[in-house]
């Protein structure tokens, strides 16, 4: 394949290149060669490779004859077929001659034609062929024949060239690596970039194949010249100004650093290089070894590339620093050069001005991440450089899970944390949005973040809070609360996987807690808007998901959510910290406290339980009461059981064993308040009743403070409790002997204490403690009086309140409550201390505004003797102020009880007689101050009961009163008397309320009269002029003067006035219908009455409408008036019932007001339908239209009782048709069914109005028309209080009724 020596060079190649086509393929060409070693071209030509060869190989041809010969086979290889040939056939025949004609020439043309013409034929030809030319040429560079020359360069880049296109690892085809290695080593020596730059990138391909295919047993080369090497390399790189040198450079540098030679290097000299090497390198430089340190020299050979304007070259610079300084033998004095000698400087402008281009920040915040190493030295370098990271952030935070986002917030995060100064508040709130942007699409699940990113994130924020600008930052706490929030959520969501993430984020939790405190130029709104959302995110999310996966978290995470939790209660004592600490006590914190100890054991934790508890303690109970737990805490076990075995011992044995038992009562005490015990009330009760018997001695001495006798009152009270509820447990008589001893000898403040509701009625329920416990009420109505203290009741629904817990004991009845207070204020009443006697009403007072049920166990226990001992002794009576505190509890007790509950009708006719001689004095005085309005809305309420078979003798003693009735009538009369000016006397002056208790008083006689003497009274003597009239010895009014009233008065006095002309008037007909009498009054008169009447029909308030259209209704039914035909000749009456018509016809003709009022509208119309003779009118308004279009109007949703009432009269006067009634029929069937459907009914306010000392008197009055308003004529007959689905529901039934009678008629 190759030319021998003795072969002689054919200078006249060139003319054999140009080939006839004519020319005989088989013949050789013109130098006698062989036919089999011309190749033909694709113009028709050929070439001699032999000639050809031997043209190239020898140096005395001509440049120019060499340079057309290459370029003639350089082109005849672009041709497919020839190149196949050529490969085919002589696939080595040209090595050689190339080879040798590479080191022949100096000459840059031939150079490059040539190692384009190598290139060429490696590619396609395989590793064979390229093997070949590596071998020859390797050997070439090996030997050093040709020094450093040009030939040597040609040489060099056609070397790595040839390993730029080999595939697998070339060291097999080279025969002395050594030599070559030590060649090119010596090469760098050399002032020429090129060479070196050649050099360099040869040393990188050799060294990338060496260790990515090297075995273990196969010797390292490179190493053994790696001393020189690096040194000779970093020289290269800081020389040269050449890009593409530096890449080479860089890249082999990058390899020797990722196999830790830069590492081992250090402190080693140039000690590898043999005599010759060393003397031709003298020679090479004229100077000596440089003995700059590595490390130096590295930090100055990274500086050109670095500031190149090439970014590849950058980011190559980049990453060899990254490998320097990662390695496993990299050492901290490295790191702390490179940062010296300002790198870190030189990568913050590149960030700076590079564009955020992604390989760029990659490369460089790595770096900078390991330069945070160095620490301050590094810190006052990255600060100066703050806004370029913060320009970095912007980029890196848009970037779902971005491998740097953690480099950049920990470099932010050492700048702010190490120089907080350097953050302005514009920086923070940059900051704070940006992390919280971050923090929102994490938990809305737009954009993922490794756990290390959240943590930094949730570390910087703490760091902004405590630098010095946040106080310039006016938003900083509504940013924080935003960054806080997904912080929690998105780690809660989490923390099975990553338990750090929750860790940091409760961090962060406690750290904005407490900045919330500071005293900031921020508004204190806006910290308390912070505050309460922390408190809300631990009460909403903290709290439910720590209950819930308390089994499934390891201990650390228990500590951060105690810890957290903890510093809120130890922040400060305001409302926030209270509301977290009922939330927690309410949500069995000592079961969860205790469960954790269960699950770790261990003393860290169990500290942190028993402080957290007392701060618990002494925001819940105040004035540092849970020190008890702080002092006895590294003595207290972790196992509840364990906790109630303590208490069973003797604590007069030990100092430490006290200690531990007081801090025990204190944690049993509160977990009974809250119904979080932990035991049962079984064990409970055993080991209280263990820790009486065993400490008898102590207690029974007075050794024991109050504190701890109501810690013991409450957990043994609500073991007996609720042992007698559930189920009946022994217990010790004699550990009861002596609780109650100690309670009876001993003080103790009941009104100061906490206690369970189950404790407190099992106290109550001891006859034996009679007496501490009455002075324990007297405390209790003392500080209730001046309201310095609220008593806390527990368990249940707790809450702070006045009294509560008096009236709930009262009211239940199961207990001595009722008679201690009745009790109690005998004994003051017999004491003459009258502000004890004040402090018990008014106790006794507000318990009923509690529960109205107190009222009647009061009256059961003798609360009426009582009273009217106070009444009747003269030295109290004249007290103002417990004379009015009396009537106010007179007339709660009466407003409230039942009248089965009042049983004592001898002391209330006493009460009563002692009232009203209170009341008339003298005879101008009835009424006219705040106890006189009192004392007639207590002779109501007395009048009110007799209609329930109660007070029957009282009322009595009030209806027949004669200077009571004479001062009504005389009030009547001169009101009356004031015509039109009537109605400037409403019930804010003193005659309009006076009034107006007296109209209600009359009232209730009225309704008295009825129900207990109905026939004592001439019902019919009340409808008449006055003239003919007798004196009358009950109390009543006129029907004219009650007409007067209506026409005349306010609207509260026409609406009193109405009910009692109503009351009136159906008595008088009763008495008419069941005596056949008649009236003893003239048509004129009747007709005066009538006359007020029509003109209140479409008065604004519908109660005084709706009474004045039952009274017509009831007139127009009496015979007198149907005789006179009075409804013939009223046209008032045709305008009513036609303007009803057509507002039920056509609801769009009519006003919404008056639509509202058409029910006392309805009342007359029925009546007149109910007439003997019906007036002719009634048709022509009635006529089929009409009740067609009433029909066509009806829903089911909007039939009332008065509409069915009016078809029903309409039914019974044969005004419908058939196909009236059909559509009638439907409709009310349906009615009926969504009656039942929807069962609920619109019921007026049932609770009474509530009356205290404080109150305005016009309240008394609201509370009485409330009754007389229940007890109206409708009210009584449907069950009360205007139920609407009952008297539909009877309408309807009895239309249906009435339609069956007809339909059989």
């Amino acid at each position: 394949m190759l030319c021998g020596e003795s072969q002689e060079p054919d200078l006249d190649l060139d003319l054999d290149l140009e080939l006839e086509e004519s020319q005989d393929p088989e013949q050789p060409c013109s130098q006698g060669h062989r036919a089999s070693l011309s190749l033909y071209t694709q113009e028709g030509g050929s070439i001699c490779l032999l000639c050809l060869s031997n043209l190239i190989s020898d140096p005395r041809s001509p440049t120019v004859h060499v340079s057309y010969a290459l370029s003639q086979l350089s082109h005849a290889l672009s041709q497919p077929q020839f190149l196949r040939s050529l490969l085919s056939f002589h696939p080595y025949f040209l090595v050689s001659s190339l080879v040798r004609a590479l080191s022949s020439f100096e000459d840059d043309p031939i150079a490059y034609q040539l190692v384009h013409i190598i290139s060429a034929l490696c590619t396609p030809a395989g590793d064979s062929v390229t093997a070949d030319f590596v071998a020859r040429v390797a050997d070439t560079l090996s030997s050093g024949v040709l020094a450093w020359s040009r030939r040597q360069l040609y040489m060099l880049h056609c070397f790595g060239v040839l390993l730029n296109c080999q595939t697998t690892d070339p060291s097999a085809y080279i025969k002395d690596k050594g030599a070559l290695v030590s060649n090119l080593v010596a090469g760098l020596q050399l002032p020429s970039e090129e060479i070196r730059g050649e050099i360099l990138f040869i040393l990188y391909k050799l060294s990338l194949y060496q260790y990515a295919s090297r075995v273990s047993d196969e010797a390292d080369v490179l190493h053994s010249f790696c001393p020189d090497l690096l040194r000779l390399s970093l020289e290269a790189l800081m020389k040269t100004q050449r890009d593409d040198v530096r890449l080479n450079c860089v890249a082999l540098l990058t390899i020797l650093a990722q196999k830790g030679f830069l590492g081992n290097a250090h402190g080693h000299g140039i000690s590898i290089m043999n005599s010759d090497e060393a003397d031709s390198f003298m020679q090479t430089t004229g100077d000596g070894l440089d003995e700059t340190p590595l490390e130096s020299l590295f930090a100055e050979a990274i500086k050109g590339p670095l500031l190149s304007s090439e970014s590849q070259v950058q980011i190559s610079t980049l990453d060899l620093i990254f490998h320097y300084l990662s390695g496993e033998n990299a050492l901290g004095k490295q790191i702390q050069v490179l940062v010296e000698e300002n790198i870190v400087d030189y990568i913050l402008e590149i960030l700076r001005l590079s564009e955020c281009k992604d390989t760029l920040v990659i490369s460089g915040l790595k770096v900078l991440n390991l330069f945070s190493s160095a620490g301050k030295s590094f810190i006052k370098r990255l600060v100066v450089g703050f806004t370029t990271l913060l320009q970095v952030l912007r980029y890196v935070a848009e970037v779902p899970f971005h491998p740097v986002q953690s480099h950049t917030l920990k470099l932010i995060w050492n700048s702010i944390s190490d120089c907080p100064g350097i953050v302005s508040a514009s920086h923070i709130e940059e900051l704070v949005v940006f992390l919280t942007k971050m923090l929102k699409r994490h938990i809305d699940g737009e954009m993922g973040m490794l756990s290390e990113t959240f943590i930094m994130a949730c570390s910087i924020f703490v760091a902004l809070l405590k630098s010095p600008s946040s106080q310039w930052t006016s938003n900083m706490p509504t940013l924080i609360q935003e960054a806080s929030r997904h912080a929690i959520l998105a780690s809660l969501s989490i923390s099975e996987k990553d338990p750090g993430q929750l860790l940091y984020s409760l961090y962060l939790l406690k750290e904005a807690y407490e900045f919330s405190y500071l005293d900031f130029s921020t508004g204190e709104h806006s910290n308390m808007e912070l505050r309460t959302y922390i408190v809300d995110v631990c009460t909403s999310h903290l709290l439910p998901w720590f209950a819930m996966s308390i089994n499934e978290m390891d201990e650390e995470i228990v500590l951060g959510v105690l810890e957290t939790l903890h510093s809120i209660l130890l922040s400060s004592s305001d409302i926030l910290t209270t509301k977290l600490a009922k939330v927690l006590i309410s949500s069995s914190w000592f079961s969860l406290s205790f469960g954790c100890l269960g699950l770790f054991p261990t003393e860290k934790l169990k500290w942190r339980v028993y402080l957290m508890l007392s701060s618990l303690v002494d925001v819940l109970m105040g004035n540092e009461s849970g020190q008890p737990i702080r002092d006895a805490a590294s003595f207290l076990p972790s196992d509840p059981t364990d906790l109630l075995f303590l208490l069973g011992q003797k604590s007069s044995d030990s100092l430490d064993l006290s200690s531990c038992q007081s801090a025990v009562l204190l944690i049993l005490h509160l977990s009974c308040l809250y119904d979080d015990r932990l035991a049962d009330e079984k064990s409970l009760l055993a080991s209280v009743e263990q820790y009486i018997l065993v400490n008898s001695g102590e207690l029974l001495s007075g050794g024991i403070d109050s504190t701890k006798i109501t810690e013991l009152v409450n957990i043994y009270g609500l073991s007996r409790g609720l042992a007698k509820i559930n189920y009946q447990v022994p217990y010790s008589p004699e550990a009861e002997r002596i609780l109650f001893h100690v309670l009876t000898e001993n003080e103790w403040d009941l009104s100061s204490a906490m206690i369970h509701s189950v404790s407190l009625k099992w106290l109550f329920q001891q006859d034996k403690i009679s007496k501490p416990l009455s002075f324990q009420l007297l405390e209790i109505c003392r500080k209730n009086c001046t309201s310095e203290n609220q008593i806390t009741i527990y368990g249940g629904n707790s809450s702070y309140i006045n009294a509560k817990v008096i009236a709930e004991l009262v009211a239940s009845g199961d207990n001595y409550g009722a008679k201690l207070l009745v009790r109690l204020l005998v004994k003051f009443i017999e004491g003459c201390e009258e502000h004890d006697i004040i402090a018990a009403v008014n106790l006794m007072s507000a318990a009923i505004e509690i529960f109205p049920a107190v009222s009647d166990q009061l009256c059961l226990h003798g609360i009426s003797n009582a009273i009217q001992t106070v009444l009747h002794n003269s030295i109290h009576s004249s007290s103002r102020e417990l004379y009015a505190d009396i009537l106010l509890l007179i007339f709660n007790i009466l407003r409230s009880v039942q009248s089965k509950a009042i049983t004592d009708d001898e002391s209330w006719v006493a009460v009563t007689m002692k009232l009203m001689d209170s009341l008339i004095p003298a005879e101008s005085n009835l009424g006219q101050n705040h106890e006189g309005l009192l004392v007639l809305g207590i002779l109501s309420l007395i009048l009110y009961y007799s209609t329930n078979e109660a007070l029957t003798e009282a009322s009595k003693s009030i209806v027949f009163n004669t200077p009571l009735i004479t001062a009504i009538n005389r009030t009547v009369q001169e009101a009356c008397s004031k015509g039109p000016g009537l109605i400037e006397y409403d019930e804010g002056s003193s005659l309009g309320e006076n009034l107006i208790l007296l109209l209600m008083l009359c009232y209730f006689s009225l309704r008295c009269l009825n129900a207990v003497l109905p026939e004592a009274v001439n019902w019919r003597t009340l409808c008449g002029p006055s003239h003919t009239t007798e004196t009358f010895s009950t109390i009543n009014i006129q029907c004219h003067d009650l007409c007067r009233l209506m026409h005349f008065g306010s609207p509260s006095v026409k609406l009193v006035a109405s009910y009692c002309l109503l009351e009136t008037l159906t008595r008088i007909s009763d008495q008419r219908t069941r005596k056949h009498e008649k009236l003893e009054c003239t048509m004129s008169y009747l007709l005066s009455i009538m006359a007020v009447l029509e003109g209140l029909i479409f008065y604004r308030d519908i109660r005084v409408a709706m009474n004045c259209g039952l009274c017509l209704s009831v007139i127009l039914g009496w015979e007198e008036m149907q005789e006179a035909k009075v409804s013939f000749k009223n046209n008032w009456f045709r305008v009513i019932v036609e303007e009803m018509a057509m507002s039920l016809a056509v609801p769009c003709l009519a006003s919404k007001s008056f639509i509202n009022h058409l029910k006392p509208a309805v009342h007359v119309t029925v009546a007149l339908l109910k007439l003997q003779k019906i007036p002719g009118w009634m048709r022509a308004v009635f006529d089929d239209p009409c009740i067609s279009g009433i029909i066509e109007n009806l829903q089911v949703t909007s039939v009332s009782p008065e509409v069915v009432l009016l078809f029903r009269a309409l039914l019974n006067s044969k005004f419908l048709k058939a196909d009236h009634i059909a559509r009638l029929n439907l409709i009310l069937q349906a009615c009926r069914k969504n009656m039942y459907n929807n069962s609920q009914e619109n019921l007026m306010d049932e609770n009474m109005e509530k009356v205290s000392a404080s109150d305005d008197k016009g309240k008394v009055c609201k509370c009485l028309i409330h009754l007389m308003i229940s007890e109206s004529c409708l009210d009584i007959k449907f069950g009360g209080l205007h139920n609407e689905h009952k008297r539909l529901s009877a309408e309807i039934e009895m239309f249906l009724r009435n339609l069956t009678v007809e339909d059989s008629s």
